[in-house]
Formats: C-alpha cells, sequence, structure tokens
C-alpha cells in the first residue's frame, strides 16, 4: 500500500548533498529521503506539538519512498554574494602571555571593523538550482496501514519546501491511498537489495535515516552527535536521466525512454 501525492514547484530547488560545503557543491537533481523525512517531522512538530512529533518520528524515518520525476530537469549555476561571520582562527602562542594574546587578537578585529569587514565580511558562494518544468509524484510506504490513512495524509499536505528554505513546492494533486505504483517511471530512493540499473544514468548519492537514529540525535537544538554511517545513511541511486546539453550557466538532463 502507497501513500501518492504530486507536488509543484514554484521556485529553484537547492538540493545540496551532505557533503556539500555552505560555500560550494552542486546540486542533487531530487530531494534525498533524510530531507523528506525532516520535512513531515517539521510539519509535524509545528501542527500537532513536539510531544506528537517525538511520537511519531520512528515511523516517519523507516518511511520507504519513491518518487516519479518530470521528463526535463535543469539545473542552473552562478556564483552569488554572501556575507560570513567573523571567525578567529588564531591560537596562544606558546611563549604568550594571555593578556598579549588577547590583545593581539584585539588589534587584528579592530582593523577588520576599520575595514568594514566586522562582524561579517563579503565572500562569494557557488550555487546550483534544479529547476522541475512539471510535476513530480511523490510515494510512501509506511510500516503500519494507520499511518498512511491518517497522520501521513495530514503531514503531506503541509509540507511547502523541500531542500533549502527558498525551495517552495504546492500540493496539487491530494494524498490518496494505491495499492501499487501506477507506472514504471517511480525510482525507489531507499532501496536496500542489490538492484539493476542504467549504466548511462545519473549517480546521485542521497542521505536517509538509519535505524538507530533517535529523535534526540535527529533534533539540531540538542548536543547528542549524529554519526554519519549509522544514523545518517548514504544511498547510491542511478536516476535514469541523461545529460544532452550543458553550459558554463547550465545543464539539461532528460529522462531515458525505455526501449520498446
Amino acid at each position: 500500500m502507497w501513500m501518492l501525492t504530486r507536488y509543484l514547484p514554484v521556485a529553484p530547488l537547492s538540493l545540496k548533498p551532505a557533503a556539500a560545503t555552505s560555500s560550494g557543491g552542486k546540486t542533487l537533481l531530487t530531494m534525498t529521503p533524510y530531507a523528506l523525512k525532516m520535512a513531515l517531522l517539521d510539519v509535524a512538530i509545528r501542527t500537532l506539538g513536539i510531544t506528537e512529533g517525538e511520537r511519531l518520528f520512528p515511523l516517519l524515518r523507516d518511511l520507504m519512498l519513491s518518487v516519479a520525476l518530470p521528463e526535463d530537469i535543469l539545473v542552473f549555476k552562478g556564483f552569488s554574494k554572501s556575507w560570513r561571520p567573523v571567525e578567529s582562527k588564531e591560537s596562544q602562542k606558546k611563549d604568550e602571555t594571555r593578556e598579549d594574546f588577547e590583545a593581539r587578537l584585539h588589534e587584528k578585529l579592530a582593523d577588520k571593523f576599520d575595514k568594514g569587514q566586522y562582524p561579517f565580511y563579503s565572500t562569494i558562494a557557488y550555487r546550483e538550482y534544479v529547476y522541475y518544468r512539471d510535476s513530480f509524484q511523490l510515494a510512501l510506504a509506511a510500516p503500519t496501514e494507520a499511518l498512511l490513512s491518517e497522520e501521513l495524509s495530514r503531514l503531506l499536505t503541509g509540507v511547502n519546501y523541500l531542500g533549502k528554505r527558498g525551495g517552495f513546492i504546492q500540493l496539487v494533486e491530494t494524498p490518496r491511498l494505491v495499492d501499487h505504483l501506477p507506472d514504471a517511471s517511480f525510482i525507489d530512493l531507499t532501496q536496500d537489495e542489490p538492484h539493476t540499473f542504467r549504466a548511462d544514468g545519473v549517480l546521485q548519492m542521497l542521505d536517509d535515516c538509519g535505524k538507530s537514529l533517535t529523535f534526540q540525535r535527529a533534533n539540531i537544538y540538542n548536543q547528542e552527535r549524529l554519526t554519519l554511517g549509522k544514523d545518517r545513511i548514504i544511498r547510491h541511486i542511478v536516476l535514469p536521466y541523461r545529460l544532452i546539453r550543458s553550459s558554463r550557466g547550465y545543464s539539461h538532463y532528460q529522462r531515458i525512454m525505455e526501449e520498446t
């Protein structure tokens, strides 16, 4: 049993992989299971409260996710100007007193302030944004049908962005239950078993929730550390898309049609 729904992006999406830095990194072509599950958890906490969100977390963590993307995917590339807070990497020298170290640090910060570079300094960052020319479908399967028919449907209607904030999406089809996925265009993003894939497809490294991930570790305001490879795992998924055109400013991917 699957919960099926459809969204239409109303703004370009920024879907950076887990290994990307704040100053750069290529975008993914699809959302990650981890990002979607955290979006559902966010809706649960905002609408039902943190206690209810903690109760639903194990069910959201174990969801299976399939996605049907549009036939064409465009990636726009560019640089943007940004402001970053000044972070001192100075350390106290071996023969330096604490007072001398603080005085030297204060002098450097004062110099940055005189140059207009404190408390923030200007820099540039590489950015990529994904544009879908059409809507996309999500299909979710849960351990229990009770979650599918009740809470999950309400949570899906509350999701309005994916990836970084500003990647807004609009629900265009009410979530509904289906026995089977409607066609072969759906891509399983949470598959564990070895599977066949197209050698000419596009490899994506998508993060997902591990079985050991707890609500406390998923909570960014909690001091418990999240371990990559255990609490947050990486899935290697090959999307059936081919790069057909590219330049300095964009890349155009098109779905590989099955030969009949």
